[in-house]
């Protein structure tokens, strides 16, 4: 293609880290009026060299060209008013406002009262319902973000990208909240406008969605672009082999996991809240891994939140080897060996200013500390060295701050932090968002080898083939209910879906 045709060309980019060289030399075209993809591992750059068009960080070297004119933007509102939008990855709204002063940010309508200017709050609410209805998103524009799930967030973030009226969309990981429905909806909005001549960038791990959706793929590895080639013209398996530089045989693991005794008997368990999980009654085994499907608002977080003591309940009983336990709160649940990892990342997961080995030590900083008072920082250093070249986290050093680092692998320092406490009960609330193909491999198999090793995993995920490829039985709710418990060979999608919208 030539540069005439392109809206946004960068050329050359390059990005430097402390210890990190994120981008080195990439160019990317991008025309409008088509879907143009990125895919590549965790780390590969491509988040990076976005917000290096978004005005988030600025590039070390090369060039930004948009409409035919070279650019550099110092901030993401110079970007936003010169016709480029994005969608992070990590979404970060103002929870404690509404979705019309989310929506409206630092562009609030404003109209004369006397001789001063105030805000135009009909006018907020008139034209934000006009967008979110024009796309059909059911959100109203006088909800309070705090208390939307996180798909309808990441619904009013999409919205607020398209009210802008970009010629240039950028897509970072936008479907990894939605539902399959939401995800179909998500696409017609986009086939839309491509149809209307907006370019739209697309990042995502899910090969189904860059087939489905894109009109041309770039592969990215370690900082550098492999190539571009049309969607039509490549499968798959071509994209995993040159994005991770290895051809990948199986999605799963073989695993040699061999259940045994009932370590976790959850009994008539309801929460304290009325519009959560009731009458939640099942059993796990040690060795096991017990997948827990459902569609969003079927109160599987809720419920492994309470197990881990950060919800409370009405009513029922836990049993833990046999043993009435009362868990109220997160140091409680450690004491009986049981670890969570939540499944927002940004909101409840990490803590971005402070380094690798620090957020690895956070849930077991107590066992290093000596009789003086002060931290053992070598034998600490030495453990989560250990934890963190088994989870294969691509970091330049321990003391490099955990916003360095891409998402999954920041995914993956939290699980090293939870299997530092040594669990015998690991829950995973969707382990795997965010984390490209190859990563989740990797992640699969330690999963695998924990249960060898007699560990009882929990395991919610969204993803389907995960659910029913990694899970020896699979719990499946809606709206708070227990509706069946399938073993994992007779599980299927079919299957899963039926109980996940079979009201009790």
């Amino acid at each position: 293609m030539t540069s005439s045709e392109c809206v946004l060309e960068m050329r050359n980019i390059c990005k430097n880290f402390p210890g990190v060289k994120a981008l080195d030399d990439v160019t990317l075209n991008v025309v409008p009026g088509r879907v143009h993809a990125i895919v590549g591992e965790n780390g590969a750059g491509k988040s990076t060299l976005m917000k290096c068009v978004f005005g988030i960080y600025a590039a070390d070297g090369g060039e930004v060209i948009l409409n035919g004119q070279p650019v550099s933007f110092a901030n993401t509102k110079q970007a936003l008013d010169a016709g480029i939008a994005m969608i992070q990855q990590e979404l970060l709204p103002i929870p404690e406002r509404n979705v019309m002063d989310n929506f409206w940010l630092g562009r609030f309508p404003q109209r004369n009262y006397g001789i001063v200017k105030i805000v135009d709050e009909k006018k907020m609410y008139v034209d934000c319902k006009a967008v979110l209805d024009d796309l059909k998103i059911d959100i109203d524009p006088a909800t309070k973000v705090a208390n939307l799930s996180a798909s309808k967030i990441q619904l009013m973030e999409i919205a607020q990208a398209v009210s802008y009226h970009s010629k240039v969309i950028i897509m970072d990981e936008p479907t990894s909240s939605l539902t399959e429905n939401e995800v179909e909806h998500l696409f017609a909005i986009i086939r839309r406008l491509r149809d209307q001549g907006i370019a739209i960038v697309y990042i995502s791990h899910r090969m189904e969605e860059i087939f489905e959706i894109s009109d041309e793929v770039t592969i990215m590895r370690d900082g550098r672009c492999i190539g571009t080639y049309p969607t039509s013209e490549i499968t798959s398996e071509f994209v995993i082999k040159q994005m991770v530089g290895r051809t990948l045989t199986n999605m799963f693991p073989p695993r040699e996991n061999i259940p045994s005794d009932v370590v976790l008997k959850v009994e008539n368990l309801t929460s304290i809240s009325e519009h959560s999980f009731k009458d939640v009654t099942f059993e796990v085994r040690k060795g096991e891994i017990f997948g827990i499907g459902g569609l969003v608002g079927a109160q599987r977080s809720e419920l492994v939140e309470a197990l881990f003591g950060l919800r409370g309940v009405r009513s029922g009983t836990v049993r833990i080897d046999g043993k009435k336990v009362v868990i109220t709160n997160p140091i409680q649940a450690k004491h009986y060996k049981i670890a969570l990892l939540t499944e927002e990342r940004r909101a409840t997961g990490i803590f971005p200013v402070l380094s690798v080995l620090d957020n690895t030590l956070m849930a077991s900083i107590g066992r290093y500390v000596r009789k003086s008072g002060l931290v053992d920082q070598k034998r600490a250093a030495t453990d989560v060295q250990r934890e963190i070249e088994m989870l294969k986290v691509k970091t330049p050093s321990l003391t490099t701050h955990l916003e360095y680092l891409s998402g999954g692998n920041q995914q993956k320092v939290i699980v090293a932090r939870w299997l530092m406490t040594e669990p015998d009960i690991l829950i995973l609330d969707e382990p795997t968002r965010g984390i490209d193909v190859g990563a989740k491999y990797e992640l699969y198999s330690i999963i695998a080898e924990l249960a060898k090793s007699g560990k009882t995993i929990i395991m919610i995920s969204s993803e389907m083939p995960e659910l029913i490829g990694m899970s020896d039985r699979i719990m499946v709710m809606c709206e708070g209910r227990v509706t069946g418990i399938l073993q994992g060979k007779e599980a299927t999608q079919e299957a899963i879906m039926t109980l996940a919208t079979q009201l009790m």
